[in-house]
C-alpha cells in the first residue's frame, strides 16, 4: 500500500516545500490541492520525477458544483462557471496522471433541494465527460453530515451511489474519507470497494471540543476498519493521509515536523491491515 500525504495537511507551505519534506519522511506518493500548484505544470512535473514522488488524489481549486459555504473557499457564485472550472482543472491535474480527482456536490444552500440535485447531476454529467477525455478517475466525495450547510448534501455510499445512478455514471467513483465516513459501516464501504477511486485518512480528535482532524490512530479505531476492510475486498490504492486543523494545532508544525508525524502514524496503520 502506497502512503501518501494531502497537501491541506500542511497548509502554509508551499508545493516544493511539501515535496520535499513529504520525500524527506519518506512518502510515496503526495495528495495534490490544486490551488498550491505554481503555474509551471512542466516544471512541478519534472519536479515530483525527479524526487521519485508519485501523484495520489487531487484536489480542484473549486472542488464542489454548488458554491461552497466555507471561509476563503466560496468560488465562483454561478454553477455554469463552477462546472467550468472543476473541467479546467481535470484536464490540468491530468498532466501529473493521478489516482484520482475528487468532486464535492456542495450545499443546498437557499436552493430547492430538488433543484440543486438536479443541478448537481447536470454538472455531473459535464465533469465525469471532461474526465472521461483527459484519462482521469473522478470520485464523488461523501462528506460528514456535520458539513452539510457548507459542503454537501451528500453525507454516505449510499448517497452517493444513489446520486449517481439517478445521473446514470457508472464510470464516476466514491471518494473515501475516513474522517467524514466515521460513521459508516466498513462493511457498506467494502461493498462498493471497485469503485472506491481514492482514500483520505485521518481520525476524530478524541478529546472533546478540539477542532481539526487527527492522525490515523490517535482518535479511535475506525480507520483502521474501514480501510481493513478495503484492503480485504481488494482494494490497493494510496493510503493518502489528509489532516485540516489550526494555526495552533497540526498546521502550526514546521512541514518537516508535520510530515514526519503524518508518515509514522500512516506507516503504523499500513503494518496492521493485510
Amino acid at each position: 500500500m502506497r502512503l501518501a500525504l494531502s497537501e491541506i495537511s500542511t497548509v502554509n507551505a508551499s508545493f516544493v516545500e511539501d515535496v520535499t519534506a513529504y520525500t524527506a519522511a519518506g512518502f510515496e506518493a503526495i495528495g495534490i490541492w490544486e490551488m498550491k500548484l505554481p503555474d509551471d505544470d512542466a516544471a512541478n512535473v519534472a519536479l515530483l520525477r525527479d524526487a521519485g514522488i508519485a501523484v495520489a488524489n487531487c484536489v480542484p481549486t473549486v472542488p464542489s458544483i454548488l458554491p461552497l459555504r466555507l471561509p476563503g473557499m466560496e468560488g465562483p457564485p454561478e454553477v455554469e462557471e463552477r462546472v467550468a472550472a472543476l473541467c479546467a482543472s481535470i484536464r490540468r491535474l491530468a498532466t501529473y496522471e493521478p489516482e484520482s480527482v475528487l468532486v464535492i456536490t456542495g450545499p443546498v444552500g437557499d436552493r430547492d433541494p430538488a433543484e440543486a440535485r438536479r443541478l448537481v447531476v447536470e454538472g455531473l454529467h459535464v465533469v465525469a465527460a471532461a474526465a472521461r477525455e483527459a484519462g482521469v478517475r473522478l470520485g464523488l466525495e461523501p462528506i460528514h453530515p456535520g458539513q452539510d450547510e457548507g459542503v454537501s448534501f451528500v453525507h454516505t455510499v449510499a448517497d452517493a451511489v444513489t446520486l449517481l445512478s439517478e445521473a446514470d455514471l457508472d464510470n464516476v467513483g466514491v471518494m473515501v474519507d475516513t474522517y467524514n465516513l466515521w460513521h459508516e459501516d466498513p462493511a457498506a464501504i467494502a461493498a462498493i470497494a471497485d469503485r472506491v477511486t481514492g482514500l483520505h485518512v485521518a481520525d476524530e480528535p478524541s478529546e472533546p471540543g478540539v477542532e481539526g482532524r487527527a492522525l490515523p490512530g490517535e482518535g479511535g479505531t475506525r480507520s483502521l476498519e474501514i480501510v481493513r476492510a478495503l484492503r480485504e475486498a481488494g482494494w490497493d490504492g494510496s493510503l493518502d493521509v489528509e489532516i485540516f486543523s489550526t494555526p495552533d494545532g497540526f498546521w502550526g508544525l514546521a512541514p518537516e515536523e508535520a510530515a514526519r508525524r503524518a508518515y509514522a502514524a500512516a506507516s503504523a496503520l499500513a503494518q496492521t491491515v493485510p
